[in-house]
């Protein structure tokens, strides 16, 4: 199945300053998810860029990379204030959880040991996909795997954690080539996000962010004609 391409309006791991903008020029592209990180902008201009996000019809990510329960239950009750549908990332705390669990947010929580800014994941493939499958019983909606944020075999890593969960994967984090998308695709993940390589012009080299966005859906819909990664570019 064809992941979820999730634009992430972000760069270098804190939202721009113009992510309002930025998406009402790229409301009509094909992608219907979108979303930015908790750092970067004022709460006032995260709910102005959601809210149209939300009229747009577009699904809805915050990003939270706070590693303490303090700063990640701020982050959720962020999520919950802006009316967002996934909260992603934050270390996993039960009090994270319960908070959102009755309030209509999502929450994708980073599997396995991350640490630092920019987030490094690190420890053994094994100890990773446990601390996924003890996440998975405690309810979550789903994973935040920062697979290529990862010291050893991201791909690896990324197949065996989709292969151990019955919930939705996103992998996140320094995609920044089609290569590790066909990758992503290859493992099963529900989904991958995008922010700095769109910035950068990694996937449209000298074209527009508009450009780079365009190019992974062009890449998304060609391979999904070429039956489920059949062509690989």
């Amino acid at each position: 199945m064809k992941p979820n391409f999730i634009v992430m309006l972000t760069h270098n791991d804190e939202t721009v300053v113009d992510a309002l903008r930025l998406f009402e020029e790229n409301r009509g592209t094909p992608v219907t998810c979108w979303g930015f990180k908790d750092i970067g902008l004022s709460p006032s201009k995260m709910k102005a860029a959601y809210a149209s996000m939300r009229a747009a019809g577009k699904t809805t990510f915050l990003e939270v990379v706070s590693l303490s329960e303090a700063e990640g239950l701020n982050g959720a009750k962020l999520a919950v204030e802006l009316d967002v549908d996934y909260l992603m990332g934050t270390v996993f705390f039960d009090s994270i959880n319960n908070y959102v669990r009755d309030k209509g947010v999502r929450y994708l929580p980073f599997a396995g040991h991350v640490h630092s800014h920019p987030s490094v994941l690190d420890g053994s493939i094994d100890d990773i996909v446990g601390h996924a499958r003890r996440l998975e019983s405690k309810g979550v909606a789903g994973l935040d795997l920062l697979s290529y944020r990862y010291a050893g075999d991201a791909a690896q890593l990324l197949r065996e954690v989709v292969k151990a969960v019955r919930i939705p994967v996103v992998s996140a984090g320094s995609i920044a080539s089609l290569a590790r998308i066909a990758e992503v695709w290859d493992s099963g993940a529900w989904g991958f996000t995008m922010g700095t390589a769109l910035f950068e012009a990694a996937l449209a080299p000298g074209g527009t962010f508009g450009d780079n966005v365009l190019a992974v859906c062009d890449w998304l819909d060609r391979t999904t004609q070429a039956d489920l990664g059949g062509e690989q570019l």
